[in-house]
């Protein structure tokens, strides 16, 4: 299975990248393949100063070796080994029009000190996040997302929409990160899901991804703003940063495994502000982003 999901990955990190760089028409991915002293390495692609992409990475790895002890602990093992393969991908475009997005899937496997399986999950999800709400491309970009998860179990979008939710909040905040999409971790081999179901699933969902986003970028991308709507992204930037660094799972275990700093923070803007006690101003189009980001909606009704 990880040899099958890490060329799946090799595949949608070409199809991904070379959509988004005939989209752009302006910027290019600079690749840079690099290796993991304790084992393993990735091949990481980001495009900077782009027409629409101000920043954005579509990073793949592949890891192995020992699970370090701050790991061991999280899961509750002891010594054993590890491999862990996924793509992740971040854009952040330059118009505050058009939405953030991150995306990721992956696969993990763990091993006893004889090499033997004892453990074996995949995970991932995609989700949105605006910066001046368009109820319809919210709308469309979780459309898309339920659909993928139709072909499988009704009860798939539901759920991985609420745990997207749950998981994307700035507790600190009081606030999502943005307006959800899909969550999953940990799914493993049951009665109703092979591991071959639950790849055919995460791969179902990557797969969908250009046609959750896409169109809204081509939506929203020659829509003009201002200087103060251009700020009012670097606010909603900070908050972005915030969640990454506090509570992200992937960065989390990225900087606990020795993992490849530039590889790991690519998913940072390029420019942000921290402005003290900022609030918008009540019945403003930013004021009616908080508010949303505050109660999660139910986008499909």
């Amino acid at each position: 299975m990880k040899e099958k999901f890490y060329q799946y990955i090799q595949e949608l990190q070409d199809t991904i990248t070379s959509t988004l760089e005939a989209l752009d028409g302006k910027a290019v991915f600079k690749e840079d393949i690099w290796k993991r002293e304790e084992g393993g390495g990735g091949r990481s692609r980001i495009i900077e100063n782009g027409a629409i992409f101000e920043k954005g990475g579509v990073n793949i790895s592949g890891v192995h070796g020992a699970l370090p002890p701050a790991m061991q602990s999280y899961f509750k093992v002891g010594d054993v080994n590890f491999f862990a393969c996924g793509l992740s991908l971040v854009l952040h475009p330059a118009n505050p029009m058009v939405p953030t997005v991150h995306a990721n899937w992956r696969y993990f496997e763990m091993y006893d000190q004889e090499e033997n399986l004892i453990d074996s999950w995949f995970g991932g999800g995609l989700d949105l996040t605006p910066y001046y709400i368009f109820e319809e491309d919210a709308v469309h970009f979780h459309s898309v997302c339920k659909k993928s998860c139709d072909q499988f179990n009704p009860s798939f979008y539901p759920d991985y929409k609420k745990k997207c939710d749950a998981y994307f909040y700035n507790a600190h905040r009081k606030e999502g990160r943005g307006v959800g999409g899909l969550f999953f971790d940990y799914c493993k081999k049951s009665d109703r899901m092979s591991m071959q179901n639950w790849y055919d699933f995460v791969t179902t969902v990557a797969d969908s991804f250009l046609d959750a986003y896409i169109p809204i970028v081509r939506k929203r991308q020659y829509l003009s703003f201002t200087k103060e709507q251009k700020n009012w992204q670097e606010i909603r930037r900070g908050r972005y940063v915030e969640f990454n660094l506090v509570h992200d799972k992937g960065t989390l275990f990225g900087l606990r495994t020795n993992g490849r700093i530039e590889s790991i923070l690519m998913s940072l803007p390029p420019v942000v502000q921290w402005k003290y006690d900022y609030h918008p101003k009540p019945g403003s189009e930013e004021a009616k982003l908080v508010a949303i980001l505050q109660n999660p909606r139910e986008w499909i009704v």
